[in-house]
């Protein structure tokens, strides 16, 4: 099993409702590949202090679990995923940080 962690970061503040279409369009996105076992997508619980912090704060946390490595790839080879990605960065730009583990706990 392998975990695929985002660490997704938008350029300029979203919306509670943007936030919320974005995270349910990423985990249905995902879901439809049929390849994830496993997928959850969240807000960042911010903190005071963190904007002085000069790395990658997330604005929201998506989380893939998969069987392994051909998994992975196939999910995010899948069209639906693609047409989300561009779709949300050509409205809202975004980085996304990542790491692939084993599951956490």
């Amino acid at each position: 099993m392998i975990q695929h962690t985002m660490i997704v970061s938008f350029d300029e503040p979203l919306s509670d409702a943007e936030l919320d279409q974005y995270l349910a369009d990423i985990e249905r996105a995902m879901r439809d590949t049929g390849s994830a076992e496993s997928v959850e997508a969240r807000r960042h619980i911010p903190v005071p202090g963190e904007e002085a912090v000069p790395a990658l704060v997330a604005t929201a946390i998506v989380q893939v679990g998969v069987a392994d490595a051909g998994a992975l790839a196939k999910a995010f080879a899948a069209p639906g995923v693609h047409e989300v990605i561009g779709r949300w960065q050509s409205r809202h730009p975004y980085k996304v940080a990542w790491a692939n583990h084993e599951p956490l706990a």
